[in-house]
This record gives structure tokens, sequence and C-alpha cells, in this order.
């Protein structure tokens, strides 16, 4: 799976640094072409082509939220030049809270296009609103009865998903983990004037085991201050504790 890099390529973000509409769309179907062009040169590989959304505000302090409603006013313009290109999904990365994602996923609708949705949790494995993980999934799927494709957790620390994880039915909508290499919570992160790369060896052997607790997570990646070291770790620590891969 390849992942565009589009995340906050929308509106708000993109009239802070001079993007007019026109170039903004451009902006996004080009990171859809680069990824479009990679698969095509390895064509003997099955590649999913993920274009990547984010929230409309900061992904860490909720200081725009919206209604669901709104949310979907505001993210159709982006998903609806998404849906034009290559694309084969749309994963919404780093939502903190419920509305957004259901405006998401409703935007996905309108223009035909799959919507993961990849929420964000804070050390306590709570979103950043203060609602449950499992809450949200839920409180996002009886909204959209069910529509999201699947769900993920991303820019979170192994150790902060141990609270939110539980084996009730609601985690069989829950495909992946992406994780970041530091403990630190993004308060921390966002004040930090250095880059903490955690211990790869020690990241890889936390998600194989979140893995293999829950064999249904097939997708796996790293998020804040990972690099190759880290993904490395994590795919071959994974591939031996599931043997799938």
């Amino acid at each position: 799976m390849l992942e565009s890099v589009s995340w906050v390529a929308s509106r708000d973000r993109g009239t802070k640094i001079g993007y007019e509409p026109d170039a903004l769309r451009a902006f996004n179907t080009a990171s859809i072409d680069l990824i479009a062009d990679i698969r095509d040169e390895f064509s003997d590989v099955l590649i999913v082509l993920s274009a990547q959304m984010g929230p409309r505000g900061d992904g860490y302090v909720l200081d725009t939220q919206m209604s669901a409603a709104q949310a979907e006013s505001y993210h159709s313009e982006q998903m609806e030049t998404l849906a034009a290109t290559k694309a084969d999904l749309v994963s919404a990365f780093t939502i903190g809270y419920a509305a957004e994602a259901i405006g998401i996923i409703r935007a996905g609708q309108r223009f035909d296009m799959p919507v993961a949705i990849a929420f964000t949790v804070e050390t306590d494995g709570k979103l950043p609103s203060g609602m449950s993980l499992k809450d949200a999934i839920e409180t996002v799927d009886m909204a959209t009865n069910k529509a999201a494709a699947y769900f993920l957790i991303n820019c979170a620390h192994p150790d902060h998903l141990t609270a939110a994880l539980d084996e009730a039915p609601w985690i069989s909508r829950l495909r992946g983990i992406v994780v970041n290499a530091s403990r630190c919570s993004h308060a921390q992160l966002d004040n930090s004037t250095t880059l903490d790369e955690g211990n790869p060896v020690e990241l890889g052997k936390q998600v194989a085991a979140i893995c293999a607790r829950f064999p249904h997570f097939t997708i796996i990646g790293g998020c804040c201050g990972t690099d190759m070291r880290h993904m490395d770790q994590i795919i071959g620590t994974t591939k031996a504790a599931k043997q799938v891969f």
C-alpha cells in the first residue's frame, strides 16, 4: 500500500502557504500520479494506492471542531479531486473526533470513493476528544451504516494502545496500526526540539506482539520518528510472529 503526500492538502492548510484552489487540486492530483507511476514500474506486485487525507485543524489539539455536515462539506473539495485520480481508496489519518470521521466517510460516499479512517489516540488510549476508541468506531459505524472500509490507529506508540484494545466484537473493524517511535505525548512531541527515534528493535517486538494478539491486523507501518530501521524491525518481527506475510 502506497500512501500519497496529500495528508493535509486541503483548503485551510493550502491557503496558509499560498496555494490557490487550482494549484491545490493540481498538487493533490500529482501526489497520486507519483505513486501510480511507482505501481506501473512494479507491475508484478499487487499495490494499492491510498490517497491520504487528514484533519481540517490540528491533529492533536481540537481547535477546529465541526459537525458531521460541516466536515462533509469541507472535505468534499479534496475528496472530489482525489476521486478523479487512479487512487483505490482514501485513508483519512490522524482523526481526533468522531464527527469529522463521519463527514469524511459521507464525502467519500458522495464521490463513490471507499474511505478508511485512522484515529489517533493519546497516552491513555483515548482520542484527543476524550472518547474511547471503541465508542468512536461504534459511533461512526452507527452514523454511516458501517460505510468505512475499515479503521486504523496512527501516530501513537504501542504503549498507548494497550488500554484501547480488547477482544470485544468492535475490534474486528480495526485492521491495523501505524505507530510512533516515541513514547512521548502529542503535546510533548509538539514542543520537542529534537527527534525522539525511540528503540527500533523494541518497537518491532511491540508491534509484532499486538499483531499476534490480533491476527486480523494486516496493515502496519511507521509514523512520527520512524525510518527504515524501524520498518525493518516491524516487518521482520511481525512476519516471524504471524507467518503470513
